[in-house]
C-alpha cells in the first residue's frame, strides 16, 4: 500500500483557525518565518509566494506589498509589477515543470471565491492534461507529489536568473 503525506495541509482539512493578521503582510515583512519562507521571489512592491494550500506543484501567487483589496486601489506602478510578475511567473513555472497549460486568475472578494479577500493577489495555477483523477473527483482530495520546500528549492533560483 502506497501511503500519501502532506501534513502542510491538516490545517487546511482540520478547519484550523487562521494566524492573527494578514497572511500575506506577515510573510512579506517576515514576521512570520513559516510564511515568509514561501516567499520566492521579492520585487519593488510586489512580491510571489507559494500557496499554502496548493490545487497543484507550483501553485503561485502574486501579491502587492501594500495591503489593498481591488485592483482600483492599486497604483500605476504596483499594476505594472503585478502583470509583469505574472509574466515571469508563467515563464519560471513553464521551465521548472512544463505544464500543459497555466490556470491564472484574480478573486476579489470573498463572493467571488478570495480566500484572503482583503489583500489582493493573483493565482497561478501550472495545469497537466489529466491532473483531474479519481482522487479528485471521488475523494475530493489532491495528490501532491513535491513538498512546498522543494517547491521553493527548485523555484528560487530560477527567479534569479528569469529576464
Amino acid at each position: 500500500m502506497d501511503h500519501l503525506w502532506s501534513p502542510w495541509r491538516l490545517q487546511y482539512v482540520t478547519g484550523g483557525t487562521a494566524p492573527p493578521g494578514c497572511v500575506f503582510c506577515t510573510a512579506d515583512t517576515g514576521t512570520d518565518a513559516g510564511q515568509a519562507s514561501l516567499v520566492v521571489h521579492r520585487g519593488p512592491t510586489c512580491f510571489v509566494i507559494l500557496n499554502l494550500f496548493p490545487y497543484n506543484n507550483g501553485h503561485l501567487m502574486v501579491v502587492p506589498g501594500r495591503h489593498i483589496a481591488t485592483l482600483g486601489e492599486a497604483t500605476p506602478d504596483e499594476l505594472q509589477e503585478l502583470m509583469l510578475l505574472t509574466q515571469r511567473s508563467e515563464g519560471v513555472l513553464r521551465a521548472a515543470y512544463q505544464p500543459h497549460g497555466i490556470n491564472v486568475g484574480i478573486n476579489i472578494g470573498r463572493a467571488a471565491g478570495a480566500g484572503v479577500a482583503d489583500h489582493l493577489h493573483i493565482h497561478l495555477v501550472p495545469r497537466w492534461n489529466g491532473d483531474t483523477n479519481f482522487m479528485t473527483t471521488v475523494g475530493e482530495s489532491r495528490v501532491l507529489p513535491e513538498g512546498l520546500d522543494a517547491t521553493a528549492a527548485r523555484l528560487r533560483p530560477l527567479f534569479a536568473d528569469a529576464p
